[in-house]
């Protein structure tokens, strides 16, 4: 006997009405502005409004694409962009994993939750603060480190003209801002981890190094590859704040500090809308292809493990 079931139910209504701010959200600000996409195959001009102005601007096919390669800087942007990632995805994972599980092994949890909280702290910060406490300790003339180094009789240096010490200082930068947040996703899954697997390890004489390496990282796994993808997807986007705001557009650091949302940035001041909305569009539409292509590499050795 087949049994009439409501298509509509009071409780569609409701997990529709929920849903319903965030999907406004997302057509105003992640839909509706794909329209902008074909500023990337024009010369925009600006001539009155903004429709206006992208209706009336001249096509000109791939030219903004041809412009972007032809670029004598660009491979080295990319270079960078790609290399400061990878550095920075690989050092991040290991990182806040390792914050989360010595946070969660603490006993005192007044302690753990301090910890966490001066850990989240800088995340809050905006880089434009952090350049100016960064311009505190690095400035040539009243710089905290060269003050102190002239203090000790050492020879003082002018930081932001020498590119050699800027790699590892960002990645530094960057982790001390990130880790903090990245962290609390891993803290999350392990304080979701069943207890009593613990509790039989212990009964069976697992040390504390034996219950991490055999219990919470592989029940960890499934976090750790999703994070991994997500951040892999974004692998040509860089930090903007943090390349072009802590060196201070530094023309000595050119070569050390250029990424290509940097270059996007500086394509907008000198009025080439068309070239940056061309990089643009190819971040994203790379950001596409690795998402797909990590998570089509994560299915085939562990398809439990993919995102999709």
């Amino acid at each position: 006997m087949k049994t009439n079931k409501k298509r509509w139910t009071k409780d569609d209504t409701q997990f529709s009405l929920l849903a319903l701010p965030t999907t406004v959200w997302y057509v105003l600000f992640c839909y509706l502005p794909m329209f902008g996409v074909i500023i990337a195959f024009k010369d925009y001009r600006i001539s009155g409004g903004f429709l206006q102005s992208i209706i009336g601007s001249k096509w000109v096919g791939l030219q903004n694409f041809k412009f972007l390669f032809t670029n004598k800087d660009i491979w080295m942007i990319i270079r960078n962009t790609l290399a400061y990632n990878a550095v920075m995805i690989t050092v991040g994972t290991f990182l806040t994993i390792a914050l989360a599980i010595v946070v969660s092994e603490l006993h005192s949890k007044i302690a753990a939750k301090v910890y966490q909280t001066l850990m989240f702290f800088p995340y809050f910060l905006s880089w434009v603060v952090v350049s100016t406490l960064v311009w505190a300790f690095l400035s040539y003339d009243m710089g905290i480190v060269n003050t102190t180094l002239d203090s000790l009789g050492l020879s003082t240096h002018r930081w932001y003209m020498e590119p050699d010490f800027w790699p590892g200082f960002l990645v530094f930068m960057s982790q001390w801002k990130n880790v903090g947040y990245g962290m609390i996703v891993y803290l999350a899954t392990i304080t979701g981890l069943d207890k009593t697997i613990y509790e039989a390890a212990v009964i069976d004489g697992a040390s504390k190094w034996q219950q991490i390496w055999r219990i919470t990282l592989p029940l960890m796994k499934t976090i750790i590859v999703l994070m991994f993808i997500m951040s892999a997807g974004r692998i040509f986007y860089s930090d903007f704040g943090l390349f072009y705001q802590v060196p201070r557009d530094s023309n000595s650091l050119y070569t050390t500090v250029s990424t290509l949302d940097v270059f996007v940035y500086k394509q907008l001041k000198s009025s080439t809308t068309g070239m940056a909305a061309a990089a643009a569009l190819l971040q994203s539409i790379s950001a596409c292809i690795m998402t797909l292509g990590v998570n089509k590499i994560v299915k085939i050795i562990d398809e439990d493990s993919a995102m999709i």
